[in-house]
């Protein structure tokens, strides 16, 4: 349901409700020798190569093919790897430029744009879609139908309001051919407005700049902060107000998890996408990460270039930027490649959504 937030703030405090709880360190009553830890997949890539170069002979080339037997597991995992863990977040989905984008935020029992509809995403009760191109939207029938053949609640499903007549029209000509109800809460959110998802958890569209009218999302966590003049009160005292109808509290917003869809760079220099840029989790695109396709080929085309998110890394204060929507021309060793480039200019950890894309190892 729209709601109205008069007395609210934002604030970057921590929201344990949504994160998951970790265990406290604790101290053996004994101790013992301790072997050192296994190295990693890359770190004993490293040590074989370091290896091979030094040994001459029969051992160089044994060394060789162990490090390149280690490449390829490497390679092979990263083929496999169904979604990141990132801040508090497990974060899945799909998301190769002109072909799907869907990426699913369980934990908020969520999924931004739709793509050819996931398995993963069915069972996300919330779908905010971004813009009507067919590669975001196109799955929107499908995820309608499969919910209500599993019984599942119907969706709350967020668009652009520019679209909606659209999307209605689009889901009346499938209920007339397919003669089946696909049901939901159609809700078109406007930039600015605010939706309460849950009694801790709102959504506010903030805007971006697409080829077609187009818009992100973020997702904030809500507090409730007792106002400083009545925090000297006893407890049957804010009670007593309370009941008597005084406003006691002031609503605070931290932004959680942002999430762009297709855009260019724009909307990273708009004031009033400040939250977008702060928010814990930034979900972006990159679609373009090589000089062949520069960055007036991205911009043609509604898209930020990777070297954009380089030229503007001082303006990400999340902690956490996770890249998507990478051209399907590209292969994992070329995503990780660029990754590795733009992690020592970026303060947040930056981390790549990388189903759906072959390794030079496929």
């Amino acid at each position: 349901m729209p709601i109205s937030l008069p007395n609210l703030s934002t604030s970057t405090a921590p929201f344990p409700s949504l994160l998951p709880s970790h265990h406290s360190p604790f101290d053996l009553p004994f101790s013992f020798a301790l072997r050192p830890p296994p190295l990693t997949a890359a770190a004993s890539g490293d040590r074989c190569r370091a290896l091979a170069a030094k040994k001459p002979g029969f051992l160089s080339v044994i060394d060789r093919a162990m490090a390149e037997e280690e490449e390829y597991r490497r390679a092979r995992a990263e083929v496999c790897r169904k979604g990141v863990d990132v801040e508090g977040y497990f974060i899945e989905g799909v998301s190769v430029g002109g072909h799907e984008t869907c990426v699913v935020v369980p934990s908020l029992n969520a999924a931004f744009d739709i793509g050819r509809c996931p398995p993963r995403a069915v069972h996300q009760y919330f779908l905010f879609i971004t813009h009507a191109h067919i590669d975001h939207i196109g799955g929107l029938p499908l995820y309608l139908a499969i919910r209500g053949l599993y019984s599942l609640k119907p969706p709350t499903v967020f668009v652009p309001p520019c679209i909606k007549e659209e999307v209605e029209k689009l889901l009346e000509i499938h209920r007339t051919m397919s003669q089946t109800e696909l049901e939901l809460e159609l809700v078109a959110l406007d930039v600015g407005e605010t939706y309460e998802i849950r009694n801790d958890v709102v959504v506010r569209p903030f805007r971006t700049h697409h080829v077609i009218p187009s818009q992100g999302y973020v997702i904030y966590s809500v507090r409730n902060k007792l106002r400083k003049q009545y925090a000297h009160l006893k407890g049957t005292q804010i009670k007593k107000l309370k009941l008597s109808g005084v406003e006691i509290t002031d609503t605070k917003l931290s932004p959680e998890v942002a999430y762009s869809g297709e855009t260019m760079s724009d909307f990273i220099h708009e004031p009033q996408n400040a939250d977008a840029l702060r928010a814990k989790i930034l979900i972006t695109e990159a679609t373009f990460l090589d000089e062949e396709n520069d960055i007036e080929h991205a911009r043609e085309h509604g898209h930020m270039h990777f070297f954009e998110v380089m030229e503007h890394a001082q303006w990400f204060r999340n902690k956490a930027v996770l890249l998507t929507h990478f051209s399907s021309r590209y292969k994992l060793e070329d995503i990780r490649q660029a990754i590795s480039k733009l992690q020592p200019k970026l303060s947040p950890k930056v981390v790549a959504l990388t189903e759906g894309f072959k390794s030079n190892y496929s």
